[in-house]
């Protein structure tokens, strides 16, 4: 598996690409937030949210199928919070016997639980439009700049760096596994030949996987003191560094202010309607 396969970046040209990198991430992370902090129930307020969320995407030129596809991700998480529409009070819109109780569904907790759809929704429209906008290194650059403890951002740094890595060693290792547990049939016509489906019981996959993810546990263990040792020799103190520390230019700013600027408006719109 080549890094690329994992890289959620996609070059334009766009108005979105060209921003600085610290202020996609700022203006990502107050999208987020507000969005977080739009009250239950303010239905235009999220619409408005939606609609400057497609605003940005058309800006990006990214697609609207690829960030919608990719966001989708957030739904399966948000119905955790299922449980919302029977313990929240309120009106009660529909009844259901459930070993011989009753759960209703309340209108505060219908209106709860979309509103958690929704907001997971956004955050992550905001969160692939900015990774997919963004090289990743210039993402660790502006966590950086806006001073996030190093030792975070080496964390985030090494963690999508090396999980290629890690992938790379699970298909070798499956494709080990394959190769040592064909087992032997005898078709009809008499013909012997080799099943290269995994065979075994359920224990005995069990305990084979089992034994795959230990080792695989040590292996990354090994791996990373080496990686230490070799990064320590060469002078590594956790410290991002780069050649030319990029400035910020008026545009970036005047872009960071208006959409600051729609984000309270909304907010503001959301606490009065």
């Amino acid at each position: 598996m080549h890094i690329h396969a994992l890289d959620a970046y996609r070059s334009k040209a766009s108005l979105v690409h060209r921003l600085d990198a610290r202020v996609k991430l700022v203006l990502a992370v107050g999208f987020i937030v507000s969005t977080a902090l739009t009250p239950d129930g303010a239905w235009l307020a999220y619409a408005l949210l939606a609609g400057l969320a497609l605003g940005v995407i058309a800006a990006s030129r990214l697609g609207a199928g690829f960030v919608l596809r990719r966001s989708l991700v957030a739904l399966p998480f948000a119905l955790a919070a299922v449980t919302v529409m029977f313990t929240t009070g309120g009106e009660a819109l529909l009844a259901v016997r459930v070993f011989g109780g009753d759960l209703s569904i309340t209108d505060a907790g219908l209106a709860r639980f979309v509103g958690i759809l929704l907001k997971s929704w956004l955050s992550v429209q905001a969160a692939v439009v900015l990774t997919a906008s963004t090289p990743f290194p210039d993402l660790l650059r502006a966590m950086r700049s806006l001073r996030l403890p190093k030792v975070l951002v080496a964390v985030i740094g090494f963690a999508y760096r090396y999980i290629f890595v890690i992938a790379d060693e699970v298909t070798r290792m499956m494709r080990a596994r394959a190769a040592r547990s064909g087992t032997l049939s005898l078709p009809k016509g008499g013909t012997l030949s080799v099943d290269r489906r995994p065979g075994g019981s359920v224990f005995w996959r069990a305990r084979v996987t089992g034994g795959m993810a230990g080792s695989l546990f040590l292996r990354s263990i090994e791996r990373s003191e080496r990686i230490y040792d070799a990064m320590v020799a060469r002078g590594y103190d956790g410290e991002v560094r780069v050649l030319r520390h990029p400035t910020l230019q008026l545009g970036d700013v005047l872009v960071a202010l208006l959409f600051a600027l729609v984000l309270a408006l909304i907010q503001l719109l959301a606490r009065l309607i």
